[in-house]
């Protein structure tokens, strides 16, 4: 029996996600109804759980010389030993995706979307928006990658919620915002993958303005601000 899918409650994660982060100063959270407290307080360990697989260390060998492995994403170049040992002597803290996500969470509360942990309806997808339900929905696999996936994640699908406000409201369809769509290297046949095999020119055009500014970790909260009202 598959399990129900998760329901986030969007303002009380982001006052987690400020918890986390000692130097960040508390904000204001939105109401809305889903995970208890325990819940919500897994997810954001599961995230900093995921997050350690990227940190790179060594491993000492019987003969005494050093064995150095990380994990390297598909657009990262190849870290020299020096870059590796500085990495491990100063280990990434993903401040800077956390603090997008609390900001994302906040403001996609505020403008009345509902967060699900859950496979989408849409085979292959990382994450979907669902305009009719007002529903962002991200597959759970994606929270095993951790803070930096999760972040680009949700913020794609902002993008996706600001495109619909941009037309009639929330439960609009999306229509293109007119952002820069040039897509990275990394991504340039992301639209030939299966998930997009039936996709209309403008939902490839949608999908296109998502990708090319997904890295904006800023860019899907300001968007949603600024069409949606909030």
């Amino acid at each position: 029996m598959a399990k129900a899918p998760a329901v986030l409650v969007l303002g009380g994660l982001l006052a987690l996600l400020g918890a986390c982060l000692a130097s960040v100063p508390a904000r204001p959270t939105a109401q809305a109804a889903g995970l208890q407290p325990e819940q919500e307080a897994a997810l954001l360990q599961q995230l900093a759980t995921a997050d350690r697989q990227w940190l790179p260390r060594a491993e000492t060998l019987p003969s005494g010389a050093v064995r150095y492995h990380y994990r390297r994403r598909a657009n990262e170049p190849k870290l020299s030993v020096a870059e590796l040992r500085a990495l491990i002597a100063n280990p990434p803290s993903f401040g800077a995706e956390r603090l997008a996500i609390g900001e994302l969470l906040m403001v996609l509360a505020k403008a009345g979307v509902r967060l699900e942990l859950s496979q989408p309806r849409k085979p292959g997808a990382a994450g979907e928006w669902d305009p009719a339900a007002r529903t962002l929905r991200i597959q759970p696999r994606v929270v095993a990658k951790g803070s930096v996936e999760f972040a680009r994640v949700l913020n794609h699908e902002a993008i996706h919620v600001a495109q619909s406000c941009s037309n009639r409201g929330l439960r609009s369809r999306p229509r293109p915002l007119g952002l820069p769509s040039a897509l990275p290297d990394h991504l340039a046949a992301v639209l030939n993958e299966t998930v997009y095999s039936k996709a209309s020119e403008q939902e490839r055009q949608l999908e296109r303005e998502a990708y090319a500014n997904q890295t904006r970790l800023n860019l899907g909260a300001q968007l949603v601000r600024r069409h949606c009202g909030t």
